[in-house]
């Protein structure tokens, strides 16, 4: 099986990011044990055949990565059961094992309402709580967020809330066109991919750290426009590096440069190659809003807020570029 060992891995060419150091390996090695003991005896994610796979995805690298100012292993935890869980419902509900666009919208409803909770007659709440056991993925969501709204405060909880409710609604677009076998416009599928991408993950940079965005602060517009461009580099950075994953697997899955191509009438090393300006523009849009909002709101849990949600961008690179298990570049240089 793979190792949490430090690789390598070649970074995209042209495509604009900064190094950072290599995660510290007794906080990475900690949550990585904790995170299978989690999968395995608390919320049984997965079948003995799936464990090579869990272990390649590197998880603890990923969050140690993405959260350097987190105070101890328990506020990492915090980040990895749910990014662990929100894996859990991609593949089983969405991708790789037994998802399909089919159904979906039920499947993410009834597995949002372990996040979100239902309040129910006394006939019927029974059988929803039975329910929240029923599959892996909403084994998993429920036990993460236990976890997190035990350490989070309400405005936080919701703030997560909202934003993985974005997130299943981008999986739902995402499935309709998969349904059609419809190639959207390259606008639309960036629309979709603002919705369907990381942000439920930097958003919490604060639980993690240990401390609170105030709600106020975070809704503002100049905060939201700063995640959101932060959410959508990342993302497609995630376009980028599993372009050749994605290609070798059946169907054709959208991602940024298949979209160019089509739409474009661009070769696919040409759309490839414009892809990277998009991140590269999407980037440089986020450091400049992310600037101008800490040079205009001088309040410590604001700076501090996006510095963290800055060394999440830069942690998402480092560990698609590490995780040569999962990614190799196409050879278009």
């Amino acid at each position: 099986a793979p190792s949490e060992a430090a690789v390598e891995g070649t970074p995209i060419p042209g495509l604009y990011h900064h190094p950072v150091p290599e995660p510290d390996p007794a906080r990475v090695e900690e949550v990585s044990r904790r995170i299978k003991a989690w999968a395995l005896d608390e919320v049984s994610l997965y079948p003995d055949d799936w464990e090579e796979e869990f272990d390649g995805f590197l998880v603890g690298r990923y969050m140690v990565g993405c959260h350097p100012d987190a105070p101890t292993v328990d506020h990492l935890m915090l980040a990895t059961r749910l990014m662990v869980a929100e894996n859990a419902v991609d593949d089983c509900y969405c991708e790789d094992h037994g998802g399909s666009p089919h159904g979906l919208g039920e499947r993410l409803l009834l597995a949002h309402t372990a996040l979100d909770p239902l309040y129910t007659t006394r006939e019927y709440q029974p059988q929803w709580e039975k329910s929240l056991h029923s599959d892996a993925p909403r084994r998993a969501y429920r036990s993460a967020m236990e976890y997190f709204v035990e350490a989070s405060s309400a405005s936080q909880a919701d703030r997560y809330r909202h934003d993985m409710a974005r997130l299943h609604l981008g999986y739902l677009a995402e499935a309709a066109w998969a349904q059609l076998d419809h190639v959207p416009e390259v606008w639309e599928y960036l629309a979709m991919r603002q919705f369907n991408n990381f942000r439920p993950c930097p958003t919490i940079t604060d639980t993690v750290g240990g401390y609170e965005l105030p709600a106020d602060l975070h809704a503002q517009p100049a905060m939201q426009k700063v995640i959101a461009l932060a959410g959508n580099a990342t993302t497609i950075v995630n376009d980028l590096y599993s372009y050749t994953k994605e290609l070798d697997s059946p169907g054709r899955h959208l991602n940024l440069p298949v979209v160019i191509a089509e739409r474009e009438g661009l070769s696919d090393r040409d759309a490839y190659l414009k892809s990277v300006e998009v991140h590269n523009d999407l980037m440089h849009d986020f450091e400049a809003e992310a600037a101008a909002l800490a040079a205009a709101c001088p309040v410590p849990t604001v700076q501090r807020f996006l510095r963290g949600v800055a060394a999440w961008v830069d942690g998402n690179h480092h560990w698609h570029r590490t995780n040569t298990y999962r990614y190799s570049l196409p050879d278009f240089w």
